[in-house]
């Protein structure tokens, strides 16, 4: 459910959520099991075997969590989105803050190349923040490469499949082919995203197998990196509308002391120190478990 939220909100991913809860490699793994091979344990083993292999009962549980929090909790995150943006960016900075810690301390053996990897990461998450959008792009190809970028982007830490889609200029798109139930579009993103998260999946778990420290090294600047986009006070320069939505695509971040408006500084400093407690809350819990 704390995935779902997060994917709801521009800028946040629900891979970083992912992590603190101490359940990605776990997801990463379990998405690398959906092969076509599984299929043929079913066939000549049964139904439950099938089951175990794929590690149903973890997908079932995190999807169902993931579909309830974004069709029970989107409206209520976009109304604080309008009016209460200063304090919920707080509350995910603080989080995403915390994130850097938890996922940092995680790295068994910092070294120049793990500093390095850390840097890069940084540095490329931070650049993707401050790309401007592309025109809005119809093309099938093009669209089946955003659905694989898109999902890839959300089982990132750090990196939001929302703001991929708008850099990339199919969010409008993608956008009006649910609204008019446009099937081509809509299937074709599908597998876009199927095809990317299978893949990239296969590509994580090998990275994990094989260079764990350097992998969460990247991870990390990946996180630190993303802070860009969710600094609480900001100046919007431009905006675009899709549909009934209105998404900021260009603006700078500013000082609270600069803020035309309230700053709401005290109340931003409270919902970040939860935010940043609300991390240390989920490793404790997920320790135990």
């Amino acid at each position: 459910m704390a995935m779902g939220a997060a994917d709801v909100v521009p800028g946040v991913s629900g891979g970083t959520i992912a992590f603190i809860s101490g359940i990605y490699e776990e997801l990463i793994t379990s998405i690398n099991n959906i092969e076509p091979s599984l299929f043929k344990v079913w066939k000549n083993e049964g139904f439950n075997v099938f089951w175990r292999k794929l590690n149903g009962n973890f997908l079932v549980a995190l999807f169902l969590g993931i579909a309830i929090s974004i069709l029970s909790l989107a409206k209520f995150i976009s109304w604080l989105l309008v009016n209460e943006a200063i304090l919920l960016w707080s509350f995910f900075f603080g989080l995403v803050v915390a994130s850097i810690f938890f996922v940092g301390k995680a790295i068994e053996k910092w070294n120049i190349a793990a500093v390095l990897v850390l840097l890069i990461g940084a540095a490329l998450a931070y650049y993707i923040t401050i790309l401007p959008p592309s025109e809005n792009v119809e093309s099938l190809p093009f669209l089946f490469l955003s659905g694989a970028l898109a999902v890839c982007a959300m089982i990132l830490p750090g990196i939001s499949g929302a703001f991929i889609l708008v850099l990339l200029g199919s969010y409008k798109t993608i956008l009006d082919a649910v609204h008019e139930r446009n099937v081509q579009i809509i299937a074709t993103v599908g597998l876009g995203a199927i095809f990317g998260l299978l893949s990239f999946a296969k590509l994580l778990k090998w990275m994990f197998n094989h260079y764990k420290n350097i992998t969460l090294a990247l991870l990390t600047g990946f996180i630190l990196g993303s802070l860009n986009k969710i600094w609480p006070w900001k100046e919007v320069l431009e905006t675009q509308t899709f549909g009934d939505k209105i998404i900021t695509v260009k603006e700078q971040n500013i000082s609270p002391m600069a803020f035309d408006g309230d700053a709401q500084i005290t109340y931003a400093i409270i919902a970040a120190i939860i935010g940043f407690s609300l991390i240390f809350v989920l490793e404790r819990t997920a320790s135990k478990k």
